[in-house]
């Protein structure tokens, strides 16, 4: 009897509970997205123009952020799987260097990519001496998209290789498929979800890189340094036109990669 009442005493609390947490959420969510229900309302749809350079600054992006985020996919995936399956002394301090670039403020980065990479920097003035000048050019804004979001990919893709089961690989490899096979046929699709996740998140990031892109890379002017561009030449009424365009372009492809890998882990 008294384990019964117990047990009434707790289902009766639960509702209050329930709804209070349904509250908290309710508040939290609207918290976070009342600054994009502004831009509804803040847009001027009467006098909706593009200001001088906004489409170049569009296609700039597109682009070049593109091109950023396949070199970013093609170079992170090997990385990522080596620091997931290689275990070896001393790894912690491979992961703590690879940490320095997410945890480096962005214009801090972009300060010591033009340290480097600057046309009379060492490094640099080798390139320069080749003909590729890493500053103010097409290569120079790839490469600070490429520092903005390879850490983001390198660490999701990390995250979904180390998921897969090693045990499934090594049965892979009994039945005689070589290493490489065995991760086309058996580690990504296993680990596809993951490796979605830090596509998506690899996308906004080269999309929305304004720091390094400012130091390294102000010409060509891409969406965000025209956006900083149009605010202080123009106004706020020009910002919003550019603001659309980045969110219709930018965050659809996470949205629905996001959407489809979650629909596919449920089953």
């Amino acid at each position: 009897m008294r384990d019964a009442a117990a047990l009434a005493i707790v289902a009766s609390r639960q509702p209050p509970a329930r709804w209070l947490a349904t509250l908290t959420a309710a508040a939290v969510l609207v918290f976070l997205l009342a600054p994009f229900a502004a831009l509804v309302f803040a847009t001027d749809w009467h006098d909706f123009h593009f200001a001088p350079g906004d489409l170049g600054a569009i296609r700039v992006s597109l682009l070049y952020s593109g091109l950023a985020l396949m070199l970013v996919v093609l170079a992170g995936t090997p990385l990522a799987w080596w620091l997931a399956h290689c275990h070896y002394r001393g790894k912690w301090l491979v992961d703590a260097l690879l940490l320095l670039p997410l945890l480096t403020p962005p214009l801090a980065m972009g300060i010591l990519l033009s340290s480097f990479y600057g046309p009379y920097a060492p490094v640099g003035g080798l390139f320069r001496q080749a003909g590729l000048y890493l500053t103010n050019t097409a290569p120079a804004f790839v490469l600070a998209q490429i520092y903005g979001a390879m850490p983001y990919y390198v660490l999701a893709a990390r995250a979904a290789f180390e998921g897969v089961s090693e045990e499934l690989e090594q049965i892979s490899r009994t039945l005689g498929r070589n290493r490489w096979q065995t991760f086309w046929l058996v580690t990504l699709p296993l680990a596809r979800l993951g490796l979605t996740a830090g596509v998506a998140l690899a996308w906004v990031r080269a999309m929305g890189e304004f720091g390094i892109v400012l130091i390294v890379a102000y010409f060509p002017q891409g969406i965000p340094v025209k956006l900083w561009v149009n605010l202080q030449d123009i106004g706020l009424s020009a910002v919003y036109p550019l603001l659309w365009v980045f969110f219709l372009v930018a965050v659809p492809l996470p949205l629905w990669l996001g959407l489809r890998s979650r629909r596919q882990g449920m089953f």
